[in-house]
């Protein structure tokens, strides 16, 4: 697979950075499950609803935004996801919510292509440890 320049990274359709974004953030919910002992299928399926939500993740958003968590070029990635049209109106939740779940999904996807490894695993244990914390559970 041919590797990508921050440069070229930078130059991506937001939403197609929140595509990438969002597949890298499922798998690692579901590599976090496994690894937690939840095991069955159905489980498996409404725990990750939990952290991949598009309310999970403007409530991650959110959080970041007010303990000043992102950088300021992830910042803009934020603004840059948050503001893309995607011309699709969403089902279960509303436009605002939509749009901050998009744009942390472009944030995601950024990192993950620019192969900021570490900074997106940062900002992926932040996420879990957000959530787990919200539904009331202490991770190590």
């Amino acid at each position: 697979m041919e590797k990508f320049k921050l440069s070229d990274v930078k130059q991506l359709n937001s939403l197609a950075l929140a595509y990438m974004g969002d597949a890298v953030l499922e798998q690692f919910v579901r590599e976090h499950l496994i690894k937690s002992g939840r095991v069955r299928p159905n489980i498996l399926h409404k725990e990750a609803t939990k952290y991949v939500s598009a309310k999970a993740q403007a409530t991650i958003v959110r959080e970041m935004l007010n303990t000043g968590f992102l950088t300021a070029e992830e910042e803009a990635e934020l603004r840059r996801g948050r503001n893309a049209k995607s011309g699709t109106v969403p089902k279960n939740t509303d436009v605002q919510t939509y749009h901050y779940s998009t744009a942390f999904e472009a944030v995601i996807g950024s990192l993950y292509l620019s192969e900021q490894t570490e900074r997106l695993h940062e900002v992926l244990q932040f996420s879990l440890e957000f959530i787990d914390k919200q539904k009331g559970e202490s991770k190590k």
